[in-house]
C-alpha cells in the first residue's frame, strides 16, 4: 500500500503553488524520455502538444508532462518546464538543438481563490528545479491546489480535491500513479465504497448525493465546466506506444470505479500512459493495465484523502471528522 509514481525509475516530480490564490502546478520529467500514449473521455479538456500523445509522432518520446491549474491559462505554464530541459539538453534532437516535448493538461480552478492568478512559465520552471524521485507532497499542492469535487449544486457546496499519489506492485513489476482530482462528481473509496468528498446538503454537513439527485431527476441549465480530472500512469518496463494506448483506455476504469458520474459533458478527463523503460524488461501491458488501475484508484483517494480545506470548502478529513463526533 502507498507508494507513489516516482516509485518507477525514471519519474521525477516537483510542484510549485499559491495556497492563498488557489492554483498551482505539478510537473513531471522524464530525463532519459519516456514513450506514453492518452486516452481522453472527457468532452471538456484543455491540452497542449497533446498530439504528441494521440497519433504516432516523430518525436516518439516525451520528456515532461506539466499538469496546471488556471483552465486555458495554464497551458502556457509549459514554456517554463521546456525551458528549464533546453538548458539541460535534454529533448528531441533537431539540426538546430534539442527541442523538449511536454504535453500538458489543465484544470479550471479559476471559481476557486483569486479569479484572476494565472499559474506562470516561472511558476513551472521553478516546479521542475523542484523536481525529484523522493514521495512528493499531496493534497492540496501543485494542479490539485485549487481542484474542488462535487460540484452539481455550484461550488459553494462542493468539497476539497486535489493530488494524489500511489504505487502498485505484482511480480517484478511496478506502476506508479498520479491524479488531479478536479471532478462533477462525488469521490468513493473503490475498496470499501465509501463515499470521500463531493456535493453536500444544503446545511453543509452531509452527503448530498450526486448520482442520487440525477436519479432524482435534478436537472439544472448550464452545469459549469469548472472540472476535470488528470491522470497519469507510469511504468519502468518497456511497452509499445500501441501497447500503451490500450493501458491508458484500461486505467480510465479507475475513475468508472472512483467518481460518480465520470466522464461528464462538464469533465476534461485524461489518462496518460508512460514507459520509462529503465527497467530493462520487456513489459506485460495486460499486468500493467491491471496494476495501473489499482494504483491509480488509490492516488484517486489519496487526492482527496490528502486534501485541505480552504476558502470556505471543508477536506475529506474536515467532513469525516465532523462525522466522528
Amino acid at each position: 500500500m502507498g507508494g507513489s509514481i516516482t516509485d518507477v525509475a525514471g519519474v521525477l516530480v516537483g510542484h510549485e503553488d499559491d495556497l492563498g490564490r488557489g492554483s498551482g502546478i505539478t510537473v513531471l520529467l522524464f530525463p532519459k524520455g519516456a514513450a506514453g500514449a492518452a486516452d481522453i473521455r472527457g468532452e471538456a479538456a484543455g491540452t497542449r502538444q497533446m498530439d504528441s500523445l494521440l497519433r504516432p509522432h516523430p518525436a516518439r518520446r516525451v520528456h515532461g508532462l506539466v499538469l496546471a491549474g488556471g483552465s486555458a491559462f495554464g497551458l502556457d505554464a509549459a514554456a517554463g518546464v521546456m525551458r528549464f530541459l533546453e538548458e539541460k539538453g535534454i529533448g528531441f534532437p533537431t539540426p538546430a538543438g534539442v527541442v523538449p516535448i511536454v504535453p500538458t493538461a489543465v484544470v479550471y480552478d479559476l471559481g476557486f481563490g483569486d479569479p484572476t492568478f494565472r499559474p506562470t512559465p516561472e511558476m513551472a520552471y521553478a516546479a521542475a528545479e523542484k523536481a525529484s524521485t523522493g514521495l512528493p507532497a499531496r493534497g492540496s499542492v501543485g494542479a490539485g491546489a485549487g481542484a474542488t469535487v462535487g460540484k452539481i449544486f455550484g461550488l459553494d457546496r462542493a468539497m476539497k480535491g486535489g493530488f494524489g499519489t500511489a504505487s502498485e506492485r505484482g511480480g517484478e513489476a511496478i506502476v506508479g500513479a498520479c491524479a488531479v482530482v478536479n471532478a462533477f462528481g462525488d469521490v468513493f473509496d473503490s475498496a470499501s465504497g465509501q463515499w470521500l468528498a463531493g456535493a453536500r446538503t444544503v446545511d453543509g454537513k452531509d452527503r448530498a448525493g450526486t448520482e442520487e439527485a440525477f436519479l432524482g431527476g435534478y436537472a439544472r441549465e448550464p452545469f459549469s465546466p469548472e472540472n476535470t480530472t488528470l491522470c497519469v500512469i507510469a511504468t519502468p518496463d518497456d511497452l509499445s506506444r500501441e501497447e500503451l494506448v490500450g493501458v491508458a483506455r484500461m486505467s480510465h476504469g479507475a475513475m468508472f470505479r472512483s467518481i460518480r458520474p465520470v466522464h461528464t459533458p462538464m469533465d476534461g478527463d485524461i489518462v496518460v500512459a508512460l514507459s520509462t523503460g529503465a527497467s530493462g524488461r520487456k513489459g506485460n501491458p495486460m499486468q500493467v493495465a491491471v496494476l495501473a488501475g489499482l494504483a491509480l484508484e488509490r492516488a484517486i483517494a489519496d487526492a482527496v484523502r490528502s486534501a485541505t480545506g480552504a476558502h470556505g470548502l471543508p477536506s475529506a478529513r474536515d467532513m469525516h471528522r465532523r462525522d466522528k463526533q
